[in-house]
């Protein structure tokens, strides 16, 4: 999912390639948070973009999305004071970390398709 090189170093990408990485985050992951977008007031570079998300618990956060992951940049969206050092892979990992209520909502998901699939048969 993430843009990286083979030997894993970061790749540049212009505003609109950043801009459908982000798109695919939200459409991935959006029913598994209150709120999840790209952000309006944050400049995106070719290197990285940010986007503002509110959990489940409604925790707000901005988060980095690069070529090294996501990374939580601030505690408010439109926000970054408070850039960690902790990387995530993956936007899963990410929401796994900072959102308990996430690990219910995908189980739940994934019961419910798993279900579906059951009934069909």
């Amino acid at each position: 999912m993430l843009p990286r090189m083979s030997d894993g170093e970061n790749r540049l990408l212009d505003e609109n390639q950043w801009k459908n990485e982000a798109q695919a985050v939200i459409n991935d992951v959006k029913r598994h948070v209150r709120d999840i977008g790209l952000s309006e007031k944050l400049r995106s570079t070719n290197s990285f973009i940010y986007l503002n998300l509110t959990t489940l618990e409604g925790f707000k956060y901005c988060v980095e999305l690069s070529g090294a992951g996501f990374t939580i940049v601030g505690n408010q969206h439109d926000d970054t004071s408070n850039r960690g050092n902790e990387r995530f892979e993956t936007p899963y990992s990410l929401l796994n970390y900072v959102s308990p209520l996430y690990e219910n909502s995908f189980g739940n998901l994934l019961f419910d398709k798993l279900k579906e699939l059951a009934d069909k048969e």
